[in-house]
C-alpha cells in the first residue's frame, strides 16, 4: 500500500526534498509546509489547524535531518526557536486523537549527518552481545523525535539496548531509503498500530524560547 507523506525539512535541504519528491512522485506527497505562525496558547488548537491545513490525508512524515535540523540550533534575536515549524509539524505528527490519526515519523539521515549520526559498534557485557552507536539527541535532532526514538529497552538485563520494538520512531540513511523507499515508509506507518506506540508522548516535551 502507498502511504501519502509529509516532508518535514529546513530550507538548506531543499534540493534532498526534492530529489525524494522525484522519487516518489509529487502525488505522494502533501505539498504545503507548514509556512505561518499560528498564534494561539491552545496546544490542541494548533495541533488541530496544522493536522487539517498541512498534514490531512498524510500517514507518515518524513523528517529530513541535515546539519541544520537539530534542537541546538538556538534562538532568533526576537528570542524564537529557530526550529519552531520543525518542532510543531512533529507534534502535529505525534498528536492522536479521534479523526485525527498519528502518523508515522520516519527520520532520514541525509549524506552530511550520516558520520555524526552513525558511529562504531561496542560490547556490552550486560546481555553479552554488540550494540551501534546511535547518536540521536539534541545535537542532531529535535526532541520529539529523540525522546520518541529511544522509548523501551526490549532487552532483559541491559538498558542501552533498544531493540525495532522499543522504538517508535524510524531511521534510515538517506541512501538506503533512496534505494527502497517503500520499504521505510511501510515501516514508520506500521509503527502507529504497534504497541510501542501507546508509548509515544509530546505534550510535555520543552524547548527553548517563545
Amino acid at each position: 500500500m502507498s502511504h501519502r507523506c509529509f516532508i518535514s525539512f529546513k530550507k538548506e535541504d531543499e534540493y534532498y526534498k526534492k530529489e525524494i519528491l522525484d522519487k516518489l512522485g509529487e502525488e505522494r506527497i502533501k505539498g504545503k509546509a507548514l509556512d505561518r505562525w499560528i498564534d494561539s496558547e491552545d496546544i490542541e488548537y494548533v495541533m488541530q489547524v496544522i493536522r487539517a491545513e498541512y498534514l490531512s490525508n498524510t500517514s507518515v512524515t518524513l523528517y529530513l535531518i541535515g546539519e541544520h535540523s537539530s534542537e541546538n540550533e538556538g534562538l532568533d534575536e526576537k528570542g524564537y526557536n529557530k526550529q519552531n515549524f520543525i518542532i510543531r509539524e512533529l507534534k502535529a505528527t505525534l498528536y492522536d486523537r479521534e479523526g485525527s490519526r498519528r502518523s508515522g515519523l520516519l527520520g532520514i539521515v541525509l549524506p552530511n549527518m550520516t558520520s555524526k549520526i552513525y558511529g562504531s559498534s561496542y560490547y556490552c557485557s550486560m546481555c553479552d552481545s554488540n550494540h551501534n552507536y546511535v547518536y540521536i539527541n539534541d545535537a542532531t535532532t529535535i526532541r520529539e523525535f529523540h525522546e520518541n526514538f529511544y522509548l523501551a529497552s526490549m532487552k532483559k538485563g541491559c538498558q542501552k539496548a533498544y531493540e525495532e520494538d522499543g522504538r517508535y520512531c524510524v531511521l534510515v540513511k538517506y541512501s538506503d531509503f533512496m534505494n527502497t523507499p517503500e520499504k521505510y515508509i511501510d515501516d514508520a506507518f506500521d509503527k502507529t498500530t504497534q504497541p510501542i506506540a501507546q508509548r509515544v508522548h509530546w505534550r510535555d516535551i520543552e524547548h527553548k524560547g517563545k
